[in-house]
């Protein structure tokens, strides 16, 4: 498939066929996702892919601010948990921020990542969703991640049990302007 097709065709998806991702297209994923730009090439993004109970437990503890999140986590075959490294993205070596955005550019990276991430797994048959509610600290607390790192997004990924149309786009002229 051609870039353009790939990005005018990619949907979220939100039931999942109970078929297993091979680790090894997995692996092809992410390491598209790691193509992904970022600031000052910090590659900040990380990921943990979790499945069987660990998945289970992120979707029972880690989105009780949000249980529907947790009934699309539960059908999914596996949950890619993307993981920043605090403070690099937009700072200086020294710990302070480069632009008045400061942390801001941890997500922008973080979601340059995930897109990229979410084509690659359209391109292999792979279906996704982007999620942003979640209990944060408690899935820190379960991954075990280390400090100074967070979660910036949960990607439900499988195989799609649905085909789903295209939500209406506004046009061009509404988003787009030259100026001079």
């Amino acid at each position: 498939m051609t870039v353009q097709e790939c990005i005018r065709t990619r949907r979220s998806i939100r039931k999942f066929k109970s078929d297993t991702i091979d680790h090894a297209i997995m692996e092809e994923i992410i390491a598209d996702a790691s193509m992904a730009p970022s600031w000052k090439n910090s590659q900040t993004v990380r990921y943990v892919v979790c499945e069987g109970a660990l998945k289970d437990r992120i979707s029972r503890e880690g989105t009780t601010v949000f249980p529907g999140n947790g009934a699309i986590i539960d059908q999914a075959p596996a949950l890619i948990c993307v993981v920043s490294i605090d403070k690099r993205s937009g700072y200086e070596r020294d710990g302070s921020a480069t632009t008045p955005k400061g942390d801001g550019w941890t997500m922008f990276d973080a979601g340059v990542a995930a897109q990229t991430l979410c084509l690659s797994a359209h391109d292999h048959g792979l279906g996704t969703v982007i999620m942003g509610i979640y209990d944060e600290a408690r899935i820190v607390e379960i991954l075990g991640l280390d400090e100074g790192r967070s979660v910036s997004a949960l990607i439900p990924i499988g195989y799609p049990d649905i085909e789903p149309d295209a939500p209406k786009r506004k046009e061009v002229s509404d988003l787009l302007e030259f100026r001079s």
